[in-house]
């Protein structure tokens, strides 16, 4: 089948495209290597919507970071995506620092930052009690947010497929073709063909862009590791607390997540051999803890639920790169799109449309409805008035399931019937929230196992209340050792 649009790319910036094609009257195919979406930077970054004082004033990413940040908080609310706009400080620890501060105000204003305030150390001790000792002023940009990274991704996919939209997972690009007016996709599930193809490769977007013609950019994978907390260390700061920026980025921040919990971290280590390695490493976890330790001086380290690394698509250029590949008529590329990618993402899609647009693109708006939002039942953050009246019209969401998280039956279920169906226990993880807590889905890993039997044997009982024929299961590994597996095995007499 030939399609009108290909999207090689289903992290949140491939997604924020294919949500923003929805109103038009085109098909559009969504693939990626991975077996879902989410699974590269995406699902492993600092969940931060910078406020967009920090880019180069007259950029792209300085124009898309400002009006991301504008449209994300609509977005989530669209797609009932947790997100908060907490505000963000930068801290200075000496008068050289302030003249940072001052800097990144400026810069910030000629951004269109709205309400930046330098702040004494008076002022920021009001705002952040627990706030290292050595702290002397901050620069306070309250439009900062904070956000859950994947569920946006696997929002915007969801309602992208159920609009009509086609995603293909395990769909690893090996060759893009030229034939007339068609480009052919080769890829290792297939072949595919469309009229114009879109890359939004991460940090792969120079290698696949080398299918085409020689990149003039370079791709740096810089890999950033993190400690993850437990909510009880959640509550001991309520901003994004960054330090002065320098070469390497933005530095170590400490700040709370959607869920509750704290986030420390990252570090930059640029990989020059395995550039999708996401170990952790006890040198830079140690990093991490003396630097946090300037910001915030109290941090209960021994209170670490689990630790974690990303890779960020760091570029030799300075700037986001958004554009139609020079000399390739119909392919189009984002790539480069480093921190502020995630805050920028709900301002790239649109981008991107209107990019298409002044290339000759024809897309025409449906005259047939469509649909751009998505409800999601988040039961732990629900009152308990609305708890009870939701419980008496389905009680499996009466049932905790995951009790780190207070995730319900319900929800899993939900999840399992997901436009794009997970396919392992950590996909469902990314859809649910379970498994999130201190025990790492101890608990709740094997009763969400026999949900998913269920849901494979019967599409009428996902939730599992049939008893369950007997079975065994045997937990496989993929190629990357970053998701669990299930096969049916023959069942084996006692």
């Amino acid at each position: 089948m030939k399609y009108d649009i290909v999207i090689v790319g289903a992290g949140v910036v491939g997604t924020s495209i294919a949500y923003s094609l929805i109103p038009y009257d085109v098909s559009v195919l969504l693939l990626d290597k991975n077996n879902d979406v989410a699974m590269g930077a995406t699902r492993a970054n600092s969940a931060i919507i910078h406020a967009g004082y920090d880019p180069r004033p007259g950029t792209l990413m300085a124009r898309l970071n400002v009006e991301g940040n504008r449209l994300c908080e609509k977005l989530c609310s669209d797609l009932s995506v947790p997100f908060k706009r907490c505000g963000s400080l930068v801290l200075a620890f000496s008068e050289e620092e302030k003249s940072t501060l001052q800097e990144l105000f400026e810069r910030g204003v000629k951004n269109g930052v709205p309400d930046l305030r330098i702040l004494d150390a008076a002022e920021l001790r009001k705002l952040e009690p627990e706030i290292g000792e050595e702290a002397v002023a901050a620069l306070y940009a309250p439009s900062a947010g904070i956000v859950n990274p994947w569920e946006l991704c696997l929002a915007q996919a969801e309602v992208f497929v159920r609009n009509g939209g086609i995603f293909e997972s395990n769909a690893e690009v090996t060759g893009i073709v030229q034939e007339k007016d068609t480009y052919i996709i080769e890829t290792s599930k297939g072949t595919f063909e469309a009229s114009i193809v879109i890359l939004a490769c991460g940090i792969q977007a120079d290698t696949v862009h080398g299918l085409i013609a020689k990149p003039d950019f370079q791709i740096v994978p810089t890999r950033g590791e993190y400690f993850l907390l437990d909510k009880s260390e959640g509550g001991k700061v309520s901003h994004v607390i960054f330090q002065c920026p320098n070469e390497l980025g933005k530095g170590v921040l400490v700040a709370p997540t959607v869920h509750g919990n704290m986030i420390c971290g990252p570090t930059s280590e640029v990989l020059k051999e395995d550039i999708e390695d996401t170990a952790t490493t006890s040198a830079k976890l140690a990093e991490i803890k003396s630097k946090a330790a300037r910001s915030v001086g109290n941090i209960s380290w021994r209170d670490n639920v689990r630790n974690f690394s990303g890779i960020r698509a760091n570029s030799t250029a300075d700037d986001f790169i958004i554009r139609e590949i020079p000399g390739n008529k119909g392919i189009f590329e984002a790539a480069g799109i480093k921190s502020p990618g995630l805050a920028s993402s709900p301002a790239i899609g649109p981008y991107m449309v209107e990019l298409l647009k002044s290339n000759g693109v024809v897309l025409t708006e449906k005259k047939v409805g469509y649909d751009m939002t998505r409800k999601k039942i988040h039961f732990r953050d629900m009152s308990n008035e609305e708890r009870a009246k939701l419980v008496a019209s389905d009680p499996a969401y009466g049932r905790i399931v995951c009790r780190c998280e207070g995730v319900t039956e319900g929800e899993i279920r939900d999840a399992l019937e997901s436009p794009i169906p997970p396919c392992s226990l950590d996909a469902v993880k990314r859809r649910a929230g379970t498994g999130m807590g201190r025990c790492q889905g101890g608990f709740c890993g094997p009763r969400i196992v026999e949900m998913m039997i269920a849901q494979s044997e019967s599409s009428a009982c996902p939730c599992g209340s049939k008893k369950l024929p007997p079975t065994y299961l045997s937990i496989l590994q993929d190629a990357e050792g970053s998701n669990l597996f299930f096969t049916r095995q023959t069942e084996v007499e006692s």
